[in-house]
């Protein structure tokens, strides 16, 4: 009887924690489309598919809130998470290419230098870092610069993954008035 009933206290205990860990767990597929009542950043995720491939991006999404963005919260010229808390990782279980280079199946850190007129992008090998302050461009994979383009205004910070044909797609981020893309082709 004893033992039956440790058991049941055992179970309850490990129920309560994974009941737990399923809730810090939760993230949301579209920030944008959330009642935004929080300040805080929300854990967010992407998710595509290109060439049989799935395309997995998270990452932690800001909100405008009524700041300067480009210039203000976010410097230019300098490296950025793209978005907040820890890196913006992005997960493709097949080769991929950008720009020419081709890239391992795996998981990766997404980093960005915004600028006014020009951004680069860049996959780094460390894809578990907290913001920027771990970055180190030695292990970046690749970089590519990309023009910016004006898009309606975006409250929080979306990633997005497009389809352009069988083994071609996008990358894309969203904020505020810009929007960037990151062309991907999987092998």
């Amino acid at each position: 009887m004893k033992k039956l009933f440790f058991a049941t206290i055992l179970l309850m205990i490990f129920a309560s924690g994974f009941s737990q860990a399923q809730k810090q767990e939760e993230v949301c597929y579209n920030p944008n489309l959330v009642k935004d009542t929080s300040k805080k950043s929300i854990k967010a995720l992407a998710i595509g598919v290109i060439g049989n491939d799935s395309v997995k991006i998270s990452y932690h999404s800001p909100g405008v809130r009524g700041r300067i963005i480009w210039g203000g919260l976010v410097p230019l010229g300098e490296v950025w998470v793209t978005g907040a808390h820890d890196a913006t990782n992005i997960s493709i279980d097949r080769p991929f290419e950008v720009n020419g280079k081709e890239i391992p199946a795996g998981k990766y850190a997404l980093f960005t230098i915004p600028g006014k007129s020009e951004w680069t992008v860049i996959i780094n090998k460390r894809w578990n870092q907290h913001l920027a302050n771990e970055y180190d461009e030695k292990e970046d994979v690749v970089r590519v610069r990309v023009k910016p383009k004006k898009n309606n205004h975006t409250e929080r910070l979306q990633y997005f993954v497009d389809v352009k044909n069988a083994n071609q797609g996008l990358v894309a981020m969203q904020w505020e008035r810009v929007r960037i893309e990151l062309p991907i082709t999987i092998k």
